[in-house]
């Protein structure tokens, strides 16, 4: 359990590889998006290590000289976690493991990116059909990978990790992650089959869903569309559940669903664990993208969602790219690898082909959930997308004009 984690202080060492792929800004940005993730379960950082690589090494992710200097900076501090910023495979974990236990150093446990968001989702999970697909992920991410990374995610403490039966026969371990992963598969399916259910229900009514990267304000600009009281919170996943709200503009009702943030490297056994709750998305008539244009790595961050979206046939949707957080745009230079960068400023973003329509059936929008800038703006664009979805299902339905004073949302949340 989690409840501990304040209590025990937890620090942690990251690890992050420069190549030629990746260059050492691209690094530094993904390690500072992997503090943040430790911050999430209130883990601080407290080193940093890197190092230029063509490619991973295939014993132990980095070399064996950057090994041993990390190891010998663990052996003189408090941190207890050491979080590489890639997946870790089986041989890299258990080499890796090996050197801790040589050196000594039992009390560090090693994670790596795709664990570390899966410890988040088991966190954040509300429902039981959330807690089911998040469990469902952690143990077919841990089948192949049973090492001394099990007993350190099994024993009875408090801080990171699931807590198992403490068996150490790797092999009775894997017998039983087998028929844990069979219990949670038959489990799902008996939930997703209720879910199937109430979707199947609004076949009659025009869907929208928020989909964008993890922390870009989607849950703040449900909380404002809806008049609802949504939880929203400045941290990677806040929202793991999806919610489905029921709002009804200028006599048109409509369902409004906020659903899980992406991320980069998004563990694999995730998104296949979450088909049922991103089955929103999957059958949404229209998508609202959301983004942080504050973010100097917005457009990385729009690829990752776009291609997220592809993976799970999802692409093809009209959407409306909802750029967020304006108030909090600067155009300062950046420095990557030693040059200045100068960004555009905000009125050349708008004028620029990401704020402009084009052929990919998609609109743009420039708002601020927080500051309520632009709201109405963006109210008329969706309120055009929801329209003509509307007319499909009614055709003989008399368009009329969005009332915004008028417009009246729902006090609960669709089941």
């Amino acid at each position: 359990m989690l409840s501990t984690l304040a209590d025990e202080a937890e620090k942690a060492v990251l690890v992050g590889i420069t190549s030629q792929k990746q260059a050492a800004h691209k690094t530094t940005e993904y390690l500072d998006e992997l503090a943040f993730l430790a911050e999430t379960l209130g883990v601080q950082t407290i080193k940093r290590f890197t190092q230029n690589l063509d490619r991973p090494d295939r014993q132990t992710f980095i070399k064996s000289g950057k090994l041993l200097e990390i190891v010998d900076f663990l052996r003189q501090s408090e941190a207890n976690l050491l979080i590489f910023d890639d997946e870790l495979s089986a041989t890299h974990l258990r080499n890796i493991e090996r050197t801790l236990k040589n050196e000594k150093l039992d009390k560090v446990q090693l994670l790596d990116r795709s664990s570390l968001i899966l410890e988040i989702f088991r966190f954040r999970a509300q429902t039981a059909q959330a807690h089911t697909q998040v469990d469902l992920a952690r143990y077919q991410y841990m089948l192949p990978r049973l090492t001394r990374m099990w007993t350190h995610l099994s024993r009875q403490r408090g801080g990171i990790g699931m807590k198992g039966a403490g068996e150490k026969e790797i092999e009775t371990d894997r017998r039983i992650i087998k028929d844990k992963i069979s219990f949670l598969k038959e489990k799902l399916k008996k939930i997703e089959q209720q879910a199937n259910t109430r979707r199947k229900s609004r076949s009659g009514v025009v869907r929208v869903a928020l989909v964008g990267y993890t922390n870009v304000g989607k849950s703040t600009l449900m909380r404002l569309l809806t008049k609802a009281d949504v939880f929203a919170e400045n941290k990677l996943f806040a929202t793991v559940d999806s919610t489905v709200r029921k709002l009804n503009w200028s006599s048109v009702p409509f369902l409004l669903s906020d659903t899980v943030g992406f991320i980069r490297k998004l563990p694999t056994t995730l998104v296949e664990s979450f088909k049922s709750t991103l089955a929103e998305i999957v059958e949404a008539d229209v998508l609202l993208h959301v983004i942080d244009v504050s973010h100097q790595g917005f457009e990385e961050q729009i690829a990752v969602v776009n291609q997220t979206l592809q993976d799970i046939k999802a692409s093809d949707k009209p959407m409306i790219y909802v750029f967020n957080k304006i108030d909090q745009y600067l155009n300062k230079p950046l420095v990557a690898d030693k040059y200045l960068i100068f960004p555009p400023t905000l009125e050349e973003l708008m004028q620029s082909y990401l704020g402009k329509e084009n052929s990919e059936n998609r609109a743009s929008v420039f708002v601020s959930a927080f500051q309520k800038l632009n709201i109405d703006e963006l109210k008329q664009v969706l309120w055009q997308e929801i329209q003509k979805k509307h007319l499909t299902i009614y055709p003989n339905y008399l368009p009329r004009e969005l009332d915004l004073a008028s417009s009246q949302w729902a006090s609960k949340d669709e089941e």
